[in-house]
């Protein structure tokens, strides 16, 4: 059992402030009762290069390379949403996809395919330091494209619509029940329960 009574801290590169948000409402939820989680989530933007490949290949090099640059322990998220249609693409690359063509674009990409299926796919990697191999924890989401809902401030959200959302969008839904069953999320829970040993 850790003895230490100061949270563990742990650095998540990003610069997106509704990431920040998000991860910090799932990492740091209640653990046990009222206890607080043994670490604390900062941010910190950094320019790390984003090389080709799947998920799990974009992910372990991202933190790699920002382990190397922080010195230290540190977490990346990277978020991918496939389309059944086009086998797995946009996949990684989707944001730059949005940026390119918006929602209105996705949408339209989609045009003529009887399948609209998606999956949102979040993998989470955690590095203990430089020269140490990253952990991978991967959460998945199903569920389809549609016509853009709901507030446009968080990236692709308003077109997707996960199966167990009752028919809301992403960005329809409340953060809290978004939470319960988002790609995010389950990834999350996973980091969350790794960390949660690496205390105990």
């Amino acid at each position: 059992m850790s003895t230490s009574s100061t949270p563990r801290r742990i650095l998540f590169v990003t610069g997106n402030a509704n990431k920040l948000k998000e991860v910090r409402s799932i990492l740091l939820a209640s653990t046990a009762g009222n206890a607080a989680a043994p670490f604390e989530v900062d941010s910190q933007d950094l320019d790390v290069p984003e090389v080709q490949g799947t998920t799990q290949e974009v992910a372990r090099a991202k933190v790699k390379a920002a382990a190397e640059i922080v010195n230290g322990p540190c977490i990346t998220e990277d978020t991918a949403l496939g389309f059944e249609a086009l086998g797995g693409l946009p996949g990684p690359y989707i944001k730059y996809f949005m940026k390119a063509v918006g929602h209105e674009g996705l949408n339209n990409m989609l045009a003529g395919f009887p399948s609209k299926r998606a999956t949102a796919i979040c993998t989470f990697a955690y590095s203990a330091g430089p020269g140490t191999e990253p952990i991978i924890f991967e959460g998945r989401t199903e569920g389809k494209i549609v016509p853009a809902r709901g507030p446009s401030n968080f990236g692709w959200d308003p077109v997707f619509e996960p199966e167990e959302g009752n028919g809301l969008t992403y960005a329809e839904m409340d953060l809290a029940d978004k939470n319960k069953i988002s790609h995010r999320y389950r990834a999350l829970d996973k980091l969350r329960n790794f960390l949660l040993e690496q205390d105990s």
